[in-house]
């Protein structure tokens, strides 16, 4: 079809070609046209909400100078094709289930010696296909694609690195996979077994080819009617475009990852208009420290958002490894979990226990307010129509605290939480001098336990100022009943992360971390590799 000339196709690689698609509606789903449109039905359709991986797929970008884990000057990232919308693909690579045979995987001219059980030679499968074969670890077989492209992407990131991941990290890199017939068990022995065969990688050069060509100066926009009616996605390049972009387009809906937005489409079924995607400004993706602040870009993934403050602070590994899971992180970003100003939203309890400022822009006008006075009400926040979110700044005093943040759900990966608890202490020899004790999933929104401060400040960090704190936290939130928990469950777990947090920073006797924490209980060699990178392996 033709189009205006201010509008342009999606352009990405896939299956060794450029391909070009117009036409398809801005929410079109990067897995509805995989199966629909390309017919490549290897990627399926779970939960459509990505929680349980079987539409997991990769997508393949060009690395910066620097960037940790690059493949042959590519970032491969496990995303949840079920959430993306199609138009975010532009400029990018997309790697399937299909493509662990093509032309762009090789063994450097090597022959696999797989055969069957009458010795015939049968058709060479990629290592990780190979060994879940080996190791029995499909049985039904539908979510199988999607632990196999998760296994691929540490199969090659682990091959570019010269290293073997050990059965934690495969773990925690399969956390996002779900999986009903097989237990795990042989999922993670064909994890460790893909290593053990002959090597066939990603061969990246006609890919960074492709994507160089593909670079782009000026913003991207693209549009398709559907219902007698335009809708217009916008993917501005750079911040002060953003800007521009957001106070013309007041009412235009701002999307990151998608992981919130996709929902709407999927599930709720919403029209949700002109969207300006915020994946292309660069500027907004910076996390580095600022002077005497850590700066977390509003489109830095929540991946990298949380390495960053947990390489300061090693006690925050455990709620960042159970955020969600990779292809959310991937995808997500810490902004996005801020702006969405969800109750049970993991991000905001430990930043206001950091004493986070929150950065908004409007046009060329820039404010700061303290995290903690940005939530309104239930969803709803102090945005002015044409403002968005720029930034998170982080003290880095604040990180020197004796820091805390725990996560309570029904399953320990990839869960919504019942409520988390962000916690910061400053202790004056056995008194308490400053404390932070902030919640998600206690009240209509996220917000400082303020009486419980009180009743600890200046009081000696005992047993006794604990009961009172404890006790002051009922006057704090009065929490409500849903199905994740009850009322009355929560203000005790409440109550009783008070009391973890006294039992693990008292002066005399407190708990060590290999009692409290899952990943410091463990051989340093076997964390995953997340958690290493935390503590600086």
């Amino acid at each position: 079809m033709s189009l205006p000339p201010t509008i342009s196709p999606i352009r990405f690689f896939h299956q060794g070609r450029t391909v070009e698609v117009a036409g398809v509606h801005p929410t079109r789903s990067v897995l509805d046209w995989l199966r629909e449109d390309a017919h490549c039905t290897g990627t399926k359709e779970g939960c459509n909400e990505g929680d349980c991986g079987a539409c997991t797929v990769v997508v393949g970008e060009l690395a910066a100078d620097g960037t940790p884990g690059a493949v042959g000057g590519l970032k491969l990232q496990t995303v949840n094709a079920c959430i993306q919308f199609l138009p975010t693909l532009h400029g990018k690579a997309l790697f399937t289930v299909e493509d662990l045979k093509s032309g762009l995987l090789n063994d450097g001219g090597k022959t696999h010696d797989a055969r069957r059980h009458d010795k015939r030679p049968v058709q060479c499968l990629h290592p990780v296909q190979q060994a879940m074969v080996d190791c029995h670890g499909s049985q039904c077989g539908f979510c199988t694609p999607g632990f196999v492209m998760s296994l691929w992407s540490t199969y090659e990131h682990h091959r570019a690195a010269g290293s073997v991941p050990t059965r934690q990290q495969l773990a925690d890199d399969l956390s996002g996979n779900l999986c009903r017939c097989t237990g795990y068990r042989p999922i993670l022995d064909a994890g460790q077994r893909m290593f053990d065969l002959p090597p066939m990688q990603l061969d990246t050069q006609p890919v960074v080819q492709a994507l160089t060509q593909l670079q782009r100066e000026g913003s991207f926009d693209y549009a398709a009617a559907r219902d007698g009616r335009t809708d217009h996605f916008h993917a501005p390049k750079t911040l002060d475009d953003l800007a521009v972009l957001r106070e013309q387009k007041p009412q235009a809906r701002l999307l990151a990852g998608s992981t919130d937005i996709g929902l709407w489409v999927n599930k709720q079924f919403r029209d949700v208009g002109d969207l300006i995607y915020l994946g292309d400004v660069a500027e907004l993706k910076t996390v580095e420290a600022r002077g005497d602040s850590l700066h977390i870009g509003a489109g830095a993934s929540l991946e990298d958002a949380w390495r960053a403050l947990a390489q300061r602070a090693p006690a925050l590994t455990d709620v960042w490894l159970r955020f969600a899971s990779p292809p959310i992180r991937h995808a997500g970003t810490m902004g996005g979990n801020v702006a969405n100003g969800s109750p049970i939203g993991d991000a905001p309890p430990v930043l206001m226990a950091l004493d986070a400022q929150i950065v908004l822009r409007r046009g060329a006008q820039v404010r700061r307010m303290p995290l903690t006075d940005f939530y309104v009400d239930y969803m709803k926040n102090e945005l002015a129509p044409g403002e968005f979110v720029q930034g998170l700044e982080v003290p880095l005093a604040a990180l020197q605290r004796q820091v805390r943040a725990y996560k309570i759900s029904k399953r320990f990966d990839c869960d919504i939480s019942a409520l988390c608890a962000g916690f910061a202490l400053t202790l004056d020899g056995d008194t308490v001098k400053e404390v932070r004790l902030a919640f998600g999933g206690m009240a209509g929104i996220v917000k400082r336990a303020a009486k419980a401060e009180a009743a600890l400040v200046g009081q000696p960090w005992t047993q006794t100022s604990v009961n009172a704190a404890k006790q002051a936290l009922a006057d704090d939130f009065q929490p409500l009943s849903d199905m994740r928990a009850s009322a009355a469950y929560r203000l005790q777990v409440a109550q009783n992360l008070i009391q973890r947090l006294w039992l693990e920073t008292r002066t005399a006797d407190a708990l060590p971390a290999d009692a409290t924490s899952v990943w410091s209980g463990m051989p340093h060699d076997v964390l995953p590799a997340a958690a290493q990178a935390a503590q600086g392996a």
